[in-house]
């Protein structure tokens, strides 16, 4: 026997097991159930909502004040809002409402994570807000990291506001390119959220929020979002920042403004 089946063999196996573990690498859930006063939230509300398949979603929601925007939020592959609670005390503490969604397996929300049903949800979400009397001139797609795949749809879908994306990737096949360059994952991620080619679509206005010191999701993939977008767009760059840290360098505040400047 040659070498080129000794080689082919354990190849087709490795491609085989990424195939049907794929999932296992692009989402990390944590499905505990924790409420917002157990991390110190005032005024903020967990309640559920279904999903159109009928899977019961947990999501934490605060009011905006005044005619200020509702913030849609979409959180990353290890993320959920009890993790994300410093964020959603600065977002609701400027007078932004807040609807932030647990993905499927995360916070308390039923079922298994897919795109197909995220993508599901987040339309789900919406249609919430719009049903319970939030104008759609007052929703704001937020999408971070792996959400941005939910932001990004959903605003090719339906009238938001705006959408900011906060350290966006392209899509799951470019993220897993830089580790994993030698399999062909076009044949074998199953959820690609295709950003790069969805943002497109979307024709209202775009915040691009990146870290250049990003080492998950690097800021060219930023920059390539924020040139396939349609103006009006703004692209907004943090030299010292990583992926999971830009609320520390700013971003919230830059996205406040950005919002602000949309209404004079």
């Amino acid at each position: 026997m040659g070498l080129i089946p000794w080689l082919v063999v354990p190849y087709a196996a490795i491609c085989a097991v990424a195939y049907f573990g794929n999932r296992l690498f692009t989402y990390f859930p944590d499905p505990t159930r924790i409420p917002p006063a157990a991390v110190g939230l005032v005024g903020v509300e967990e309640i559920e909502i279904k999903a159109a398949d009928g899977v019961t979603l947990v999501a934490w929601q605060a009011p905006a004040k005044g005619d200020r925007p509702v913030i849609l939020y979409f959180h990353g592959n290890a993320a959920n809002a009890a993790n994300r609670a410093e964020k959603i005390e600065r977002i609701d503490g400027s007078g932004f409402g807040i609807f932030y969604l647990n993905n499927r397996g995360y916070g308390g929300s039923g079922g298994r994570p897919t795109e197909e049903a995220n993508i599901a949800d987040a339309l789900a979400a919406y249609d919430h807000l719009i049903a319970h009397g939030v104008p759609a001139e007052r929703i704001v797609a937020y999408g971070e990291s792996l959400g941005s795949g939910q932001a990004v749809p959903l605003a090719a879908k339906r009238r938001v506001a705006a959408v900011v994306l906060e350290a966006p990737l392209t899509s799951t096949v470019d993220v897993g390119r830089r580790v994993y360059f030698w399999l062909p994952l076009n044949w074998l991620v199953t959820d690609r959220y295709d950003n790069e080619r969805n943002i497109r679509a979307v024709t209202a206005p775009v915040l691009i929020l990146h870290g250049e010191r990003d080492s998950i999701v690097p800021v060219e993939m930023g920059r390539r979002l924020y040139d396939a977008a349609k103006e009006p767009k703004r692209i907004e760059l943090f030299s010292r920042a990583g992926h999971n840290d830009l609320f520390d360098h700013g971003a919230w505040e830059r996205a406040e403004a950005f919002l602000e400047s949309l209404n004079r």
